[in-house]
């Protein structure tokens, strides 16, 4: 590996500073992603500038609004007993994410900034319609989750701002919720993952939220396939029709791992069961 300077600011002010006199700097939080990059030199930073030690970038704090501070890791996601009641399909997905010694490192806004395609948490985020806080040196803003994902590693992001927080709505009582995840083996990336939730009025839909990951250049909501479910009473057939619509959508390569069409049916199946489980059929 080439050498560079690792720099371990305290505080947010210290890290502008670091970036205007060293504007090719690169973050790290976890360092799970970018420690392989730069080993494969796929990554030749001049500089790292770790957050670790940025006190007020991680903590859950819950409320009408939950806060989740992007250093946040994702040991730390499975293990918050709030967050679990409240965001059991984030949670379950976090659960999924690596092996526990990932886990203990990684964190949720590095799983995010990272932006690939079949980042875990970014389908259950995107679910509960989360929105990021985004912060320079001159200002603070919010952007929904949706919006944050431009490309593969590609952000909505200014070259000056540091994501901060996540901001995750409360789901209503009677929202319901599940992740499901293909890979090839244990600890696997996925070759396709689903979230879904839906909130009922006995069997009618009133809302859905769908999005798929490892299915287009970044992991995105699934519009269509939401619409079609709202306002209908929902039932084996149309839980197979939404299914069939949900593989038509999505935009899906083929790679080493998997083909197009593989991942096409999967996503079908994906949906199908979905929301067969949600609505308390027994997935067929």
């Amino acid at each position: 590996m080439s050498g560079y300077d690792y720099h371990r600011p305290l505080s947010l002010a210290e890290v502008f500073e670091l970036r205007r006199v060293s504007p090719e700097a690169e973050l790290i939080a976890g360092g799970t992603d970018m420690m392989v990059r730069v080993k494969n030199h796929v990554s030749s930073p001049a500089d790292l500038i770790s957050l670790r030690n940025i006190e007020n970038l991680s903590g859950i704090e819950p409320g009408d609004v939950t806060r989740i501070g992007a250093l946040t890791t994702i040991s730390n996601l499975i293990e918050h007993a709030e967050l679990a009641e409240k965001f059991p399909v984030l949670v379950e997905a976090a659960s999924q994410l690596g092996s526990p010694q990932i886990r203990n490192v990684a964190t949720l806004g590095g799983n995010l900034c990272n932006c690939s395609p079949c980042a875990d948490t970014a389908t259950p985020l995107l679910v509960h319609e989360a929105s990021l806080r985004l912060q320079s040196p001159d200002q603070t803003r919010e952007v929904p989750l949706q919006e944050f994902f431009v490309g593969p590693g590609q952000t909505c992001a200014a070259p000056e701002e540091i994501l901060t927080d996540i901001l995750l709505p409360s789901p209503k009582p009677n929202a319901r919720t599940v992740f499901m995840k293909k890979g090839r083996v244990k600890m696997d990336l996925a070759i396709a993952s689903l979230s879904v939730l839906l909130e009922m009025d006995n069997d009618t839909c009133t809302k859905a939220r769908l999005a798929a990951g490892s299915v287009a250049p970044v992991a995105l909501r699934l519009f269509e396939v939401e619409q079609f479910l709202e306002g209908k009473q929902l039932n084996r057939s149309l839980a197979a029709l939404a299914g069939k619509q949900a593989a038509k959508i999505i935009s899906p390569i083929s790679d080493i791992r998997a083909s197009q069409e593989y991942r096409r049916q999967i996503i079908e199946v994906f949906v199908k069961r979905s929301i067969e489980k949600l609505i308390g059929i027994k997935p067929s």
